[in-house]
């Protein structure tokens, strides 16, 4: 059963989100070279606990051990789980993946952007600009009748046509209370196929993609998603809710005070 969203809750799904979109922006404009992922992460905690909200990210076990750090910072041909290491310093020409997730007042919030460290090279921009567009593209598919497989094929046409591929073992998924709801929301697939989608229900939908082939593994510390062929990848997020027209981006960013005091 894919949860439909009561007023009440879309309400605290606005809330829970604009906390999440708030902290990435702040934390994408702090990732510039010299910072170490650490730094990051830290700044990422900092923010959530001022705003009253908690990591959802921070000890989720899921099928591993605890996760450690308070937000996801992927680098270069890390795709998804990275974890801030005061050893991992942002040089120029990388791209940092940022994944939020937060919990306020009982709802979830969740979002990812992938952005160039300082200048980067071109095939880099046009993979990070691919994912972005991929993302654009699936949200024309979110309306009342559409199905899951609309999204799915969508995001994979569009990253192919580009000369990129899609990640296949990892996928979006519906999100309100928890962070993982039904339906799962592949990158790949085929149209008028899966669920139906229905207004009031919000999904976290998600183009990962590969400047080389599809392909990923999982490193030593449980968590970390690589690309196998160890080229770039991109990650771009948003929740979204299912209206009666026009789909409703609950993570679009805006304006927040930059705070590096501990």
């Amino acid at each position: 059963m894919i949860p439909i969203k009561t007023a009440e809750e879309i309400a605290g799904m606005r809330e829970a989100c604009r906390v999440a979109a708030e902290v990435l922006d702040a934390v994408a404009r702090t990732a510039i070279p010299g910072v170490t992922t650490y730094d990051l992460d830290q700044l990422a905690r900092r923010l959530i606990e001022d705003r009253g909200a908690e990591s959802a990210c921070h000890n989720y076990h899921g099928t591993h051990k605890p996760f450690p750090a308070f937000i996801c910072i992927s680098v270069n041909e890390e795709v998804v789980h990275g974890i801030g290491s005061i050893r991992r310093i942002l040089a120029e020409g990388d791209v940092v993946a940022l994944d939020v997730v937060v919990r306020y007042r009982g709802f979830i919030g969740d979002n990812a952007r992938t952005i160039p460290v300082g200048e980067v090279d071109p095939r880099c921009l046009a993979l990070i600009r691919c994912a972005e567009d991929a993302f654009s593209r699936a949200l024309t598919k979110v309306r009342p009748g559409c199905r899951v497989g609309d999204i799915s094929w969508s995001i994979q046409n569009w990253v192919e046509s580009r000369g990129f591929s899609v990640v296949r073992d990892f996928v979006g998924h519906g999100i309100g209370r928890s962070m993982h709801e039904e339906p799962q929301i592949p990158n790949f697939g085929r149209k008028k196929t899966g669920a139906k989608l229905r207004p009031g229900m919000t999904l976290a939908i998600e183009p990962m993609v590969n400047l080389g082939r599809p392909e990923v593994e999982v490193l030593d510390d449980s968590w970390t998603v690589v690309t196998r062929d160890r080229l770039p990848s991109a990650h771009h997020e948003h929740t979204v809710l299912v209206t009666e027209g026009e789909p409703e981006i609950l993570t679009l960013p805006g304006p927040v005070p930059v705070s590096t005091s501990s």
